[in-house]
């Protein structure tokens, strides 16, 4: 796969106790979904126009290449325990440029839910290892922050149901992603084999599940489902 390097992001010190904090309940967030996220069904083990599967080679590549991404210096926070052999990457939404975190700091039942919303990467809270499967040929995403797997919650109702949370001890189907690679645009995207959909940002929730990540996407539409992944070093 061909890669491209970014810019080099400035990292400041440490994240202020309000960003820290998780956010307080707001309105219920509504659906924001684009209008077109339906409209044409990816077939189970199929791939989006464009779009191809990342295998155990190339997951390895990823987090060996030093002209994928520029590696980010994570400071601040620390890490709950070291990265498998793929190392740590950090997870940015293309819709609003932010990167994922795991809110340990979250009440049950969102505990550990996965929300792209720090400008900056600080440490363990944007830090996941990318854990291969060869049999299956699937990814695990381990956070830092908590040791703990991300799940896509099936079973949560209403706007919350296929939410992301970094909950699990170990990696089943709810803990297993394909992992795409778009060569033209030198981006990811994340499909749950749980439900067979894409991961998406949502980025016109509210409150506290605002900027979550949900496997709820037919397709990869655009922005929504579009990620990059960044190497974290020191």
């Amino acid at each position: 796969m061909r890669r491209t390097t970014s810019a080099l992001l400035s990292l400041s010190a440490l994240l202020t106790a309000s960003v820290l904090a998780a956010p307080a309940a707001g309105a219920a967030p509504h659906d924001d979904r684009p209008a077109d996220s339906t409209a044409s069904e990816v077939s189970a083990g199929g791939a989006p126009a464009g779009w191809e599967k990342v295998n155990g080679d190339d997951l390895a590549h990823i987090a060996e290449s030093t002209d994928r991404q520029t590696p980010l210096s994570a400071t601040g926070r620390n890490a709950a325990a070291p990265a498998d052999e793929s190392g740590p990457m950090a997870i940015k939404s293309v819709r609003n440029g932010k990167f994922a975190v795991t809110e340990v700091n979250y009440a049950e039942p969102n505990t550990g839910a996965v929300r792209a919303r720090s400008t900056q990467v600080f440490g363990a809270w944007e830090s996941f290892a990318f854990e291969w499967d060869e049999a299956s040929q699937t990814v695990a995403l381990k956070s830092l922050a908590n040791n703990r797997y991300v799940a896509v919650e099936k079973n949560f109702t209403g706007q919350a149901q296929n939410v992301l949370r970094a909950r699990s001890t170990t990696a089943g189907g709810w803990e297993r992603f394909v992992l795409y690679h778009n060569e033209d645009l030198n981006l990811y995207a994340l499909r749950s084999t749980l439900n067979n959909l894409f991961v998406a940002m949502e980025n016109s929730y509210t409150g506290s599940l605002q900027y979550s990540l949900r496997a709820r996407s037919a397709d990869v539409t655009g922005s929504w489902e579009q990620f990059d992944l960044y190497d974290i070093v020191g």
